[in-house]
């Protein structure tokens, strides 16, 4: 009867570290789907969206949306920049393929109107000729426009290049809050 007992418990012991091995390798591969497919944190570098985003900053980013439907205009997005680099840049999407923007002594234009940007505190001057933005990309500007590189200096972003949409600053604890 012993002996019995024994291997019962040798049994459960070993249950119990298979079940326990099994949860932590299906959490960690969730994690990694989770992370791959829908949802990553991305850190803000430099002042290019302020003050609407702040060096430092820590953003859910949703990755899943841009296969379910395009950037819309005003939406902030997580992209690659069409230049050869590996960083990751985050502005805001001002037009979308087949709009025209231009820039006119520091307003933006988009077929024909002037946008009504409250997120913009410091613009920068100049005038462009009207631009068609192709389709399949969008055309993006940082928030802060004197101190962004944006599609002004590497053109328009190829869809394939967008990551996703930020939809929350989670860090600083104190700084938390939903973008739109």
């Amino acid at each position: 009867m012993e002996g019995s007992s024994e291997r019962a418990q040798v049994r459960g012991a070993g249950r119990f570290i298979w079940e326990t091995v099994e949860t932590v390798l299906i959490a960690l591969v969730l994690a990694v789907l989770i992370r791959h497919y829908a949802v990553e944190s991305f850190v803000v570098e430099g002042p290019s969206m302020q003050p609407t985003l702040h060096s430092g900053e820590r953003l859910l980013v949703n990755k899943l949306i841009y296969r379910l439907r395009p950037p819309q205009p005003g939406e902030i997005i997580v992209f690659r920049p069409p230049k050869a680099t590996d960083k990751d840049y985050i502005k805001r999407v001002i037009a979308v393929g087949g709009d025209v923007v231009q820039l006119r002594d520091g307003w933006v234009y988009v077929n024909g109107r002037r946008l009504s940007e409250p997120y913009v505190a410091y613009r920068s001057g100049g005038t462009t000729p009207p631009f068609q933005v192709p389709p399949g990309t969008v055309w993006v500007l940082g928030d802060n426009r004197p101190d962004s590189e944006d599609s002004r200096s590497f053109g328009e972003v190829p869809l394939a290049n967008v990551k996703g949409e930020a939809l929350f600053v989670w860090w600083p604890l104190s700084e938390a809050h939903i973008l739109h």
